[in-house]
């Protein structure tokens, strides 16, 4: 009975403790790319063109997607769904300015539910382009329970570092 009481406790405790995080997160992670702005700003503004840079495109080969809406820019829309890897979501282009900045709705519907934005800045320096990509939302509680015991930002930065490294390679090849 003692047992019980004490896992019950361990067990009230940590969801306390769960319930105080902060919800909202932030994850960001940038790179220099000696290319221009409108080089970079073609791979990330068609969704058609993620498949040669995205790290998630890579860990599913027969994820399966569908596009929707314009080829790419405002209100283009991705569909992927795949193994436990990729998951199943949507991503909904929000903003598109040329050169400049997108803005992502990226909705996930498994392995687990959110909504979140993803974020691309891009800033001239140069003869390069300094590429930011943010990812920003708010965790509900098993999010918020998951990430006591995992580390996101390094997770989700580790997947950022590789894709910039990928969009690295291609936007300087091309330039």
């Amino acid at each position: 009975m003692y047992i019980l009481y004490g896992l019950g406790s361990v067990v009230a405790l940590l969801a306390l403790y769960v319930s105080t995080r902060p919800g909202a997160f932030r994850i960001v992670r940038s790179a220099t790319i000696d290319a221009p702005p409108s080089k970079v700003f073609a791979l990330i503004n068609d969704f058609h063109e993620w498949a040669h840079w995205s790290p998630w495109e890579k860990m599913d080969g027969s994820m399966k997607k569908t596009y929707e809406g314009p080829a790419a820019g405002k209100g283009s829309v991705y569909r992927w769904s795949g193994d436990n890897k990729v998951g199943e979501g949507v991503m909904t282009m929000l903003e598109s300015s040329p050169d400049s900045r997108l803005e992502i709705e990226l909705a996930f519907l498994r392995p687990f539910q959110a909504t979140n934005k993803a974020i691309f800045t891009l800033e001239p320096d140069g003869t390069s382009t300094r590429v930011t990509w943010a990812m920003e939302g708010n965790n509900a509680f098993v999010a918020k329970a998951f990430g006591v015991f995992m580390d996101m930002d390094q997770l989700v930065g580790r997947d950022f570092e590789k894709g910039l490294a990928s969009m690295k390679d291609i936007a300087e090849k091309a330039a």
